[in-house]
């Protein structure tokens, strides 16, 4: 028996319309033998942020999994290899004091906890060879390997202009999706409060079952239309300013960073994205401990001690504005909100992207098979989302909470018990006695795992009294073969694995070569 036709109306482009369309439609869409007809409508006037974006290593599996070629990936898009963060001046406003948050899991992290082996703050260096692969400007894979196969687990820093851009084209050309340019000048309405149809500058009227809105932070279907209420969450995490800017290499050559570099400063920090061409560097504040001249001021400073040659006048700096928090619904009646309609804390350990994975992935998963089935998606898909957002907005606040600067208000009102959330609270109480655990957490696969925490914990230096207690004798033993284990692993990596920039060279001349048939 086939099952009745389901119409789906993403409205908004850029990254988070077209990465849900690619979604949906490489699933369900018509083109891949499912029930969808999906439309995406974008305005041709209404320009995306395209700033650069860092993904997780998730990604690769979802761009697998819509069947684009990773080789496309870094022709077209300006991509670039992440294999975690690097968080410099966070524990103290000592320059010099850094730790990484790496993407692969500690050596032997399911068998046996090698933080009790070591200094705390050395952990990343210790457990995986990412760290010291990182410093060393190495890639994670080789040219032979598999696309979207890894040697140590990676993600992507990529244009995000460009990365919608080759979304759109994939999504038109090879899974079906029809694409409607043109501005939505009115919403109608039903008498359930369900949305009907969107009317569009061209007299059209866009019916379907169930819109997604991916419209940014304007939300026209979720926040304007049925008013779904927004939760603000600026009393935990303060940042609501960014200033952003493409800062050119000095050099063709010069080192790709293969991962994003987070460097405190004294009203907020500031991000380093490494693509082939350029860098993305841009500036987090909050307006109420700083204004936009000094955090403008101290950005320049960043970009001359980086690039003392750099005319830094000549560079646009773009500023951007957001209220973090996210709405207390993201799926109300036949909408379903993603991206910045749905909600957007700041972009520290790249969390944007990675939720709209999530949240389209998630829809995929929970799509009914008719409009009657609709409410209980609907409850599921929000009963889920909000957790994963609560999640994120603990791990982020916890870089802030374990944080000893003293050098401005800002990094001490982050340290105010009434900032930091109560589970928050429990969790840090729970830690100083054993190592975050997957009951800590309700989520089935959280964005951050147990694992993400104990980077963050021990590179801040967090004291854990469970860590230290004593271990019997074969488990020392057994802990010493891990850790040379890493030892042994670093070496052959240093010796067989390229540097970034080259493979990246190497795998955009096989992309080009292949198009043309050479």
């Amino acid at each position: 028996m086939n099952q009745a036709p389901f119409s789906i109306v993403i409205l908004g482009g850029g990254a988070a319309g077209w990465l849900t369309a690619a979604i949906l439609a490489a699933e369900h869409g018509r083109a891949s033998g499912g029930y969808c007809e999906i439309t995406l409508v974008e305005s041709p006037t209404i320009p995306t942020v395209g700033v650069g974006e860092g993904t997780w290593p998730s990604m690769r599996e979802t761009l697998r999994r819509i069947g684009l070629s990773e080789y496309r990936l870094f022709a077209e898009c300006e991509a670039s290899f992440k294999q975690g963060s690097q968080f410099i001046s966070w524990r103290s406003h000592n320059f010099s004091e850094c730790y990484y948050h790496p993407f692969s899991l500690p050596h032997g992290y399911f068998e046996q906890d090698l933080a009790r082996h070591g200094h705390t703050t050395e952990y990343a260096y210790r457990v995986t060879p990412q760290a010291a692969i990182c410093d060393a400007h190495l890639a994670p894979k080789q040219l032979g390997t598999p696309e979207y196969a890894a040697v140590l687990n990676y993600g992507y820093h990529f244009d995000a202009a460009k990365f919608g851009l080759c979304l759109r084209d994939h999504c038109v050309n090879q899974l079906g999706v029809k694409h409607v340019q043109a501005d939505v000048t009115r919403v109608k309405g039903g008498d359930n409060g369900e949305i009907l149809a969107l009317v569009t500058d061209r007299g059209e009227e866009l019916c379907a079952d169930l819109f997604v809105d991916c419209s940014g932070s304007a939300a026209l279907l979720i926040g304007e239309h049925l008013e779904v209420p927004w939760v603000e969450q600026s009393q935990v995490l303060f940042n609501d300013r960014a200033l952003a800017v493409q800062l050119p290499y000095e050099s063709e050559g010069a080192p790709i960073a293969s991962v994003t570099r987070s460097t405190a400063r004294a009203h907020g920090w500031i991000w380093d994205i490494g693509l082939p061409t350029r860098r993305g560097i841009g500036a987090v504040y909050s307006s109420r401990f700083c204004d936009e001249e000094t955090a403008e001021a101290d950005l320049k400073h960043y970009l001359c001690a980086e690039q003392p040659d750099t005319d830094i006048d000549e560079l646009q700096i773009r500023k951007l504005t957001f209220s973090p928090g996210y709405r207390a619904e993201m799926w109300r009646t036949n909408c379903v909100a993603l991206g910045m309609s749905a909600g957007f804390i700041e972009p520290l350990e790249a969390s944007a992207l990675a939720l709209i994975e999530q949240g389209a992935a998630l829809i995929r998963d929970l799509l009914p098979a008719s409009v009657e089935q609709m409410p209980l998606a609907a409850k599921r898909y929000n009963r889920q989302i909000l957790s994963h957002w609560d999640n994120i907005i603990d791990f982020l606040k916890l870089h802030y909470v374990l944080s000893t600067r003293t050098d401005s208000e800002y990094w001490l009102a982050h340290r105010r018990a009434d900032s930091i959330p109560e589970s928050l609270q429990e969790n840090l109480a729970l830690w100083r006695h054993r190592a975050p655990a997957k009951q800590d957490f309700p989520q089935t696969q959280p964005l951050f795992p147990p694992a993400s925490y104990r980077y963050v914990l021990n590179g801040m230096g967090f004291e854990c009294d469970g860590l230290r207690s004593p271990r019997k004798d074969k488990d020392e033993v057994r802990a010493r073969t891990l850790l040379a284990e890493v030892e042994k692993q670093l070496a052959a990596y240093r010796h067989g694995l390229p540097n970034n920039r080259q493979l990246i060279s190497q795998i955009i001349a096989r992309s080009v070569a292949g198009a043309t048939g050479s």
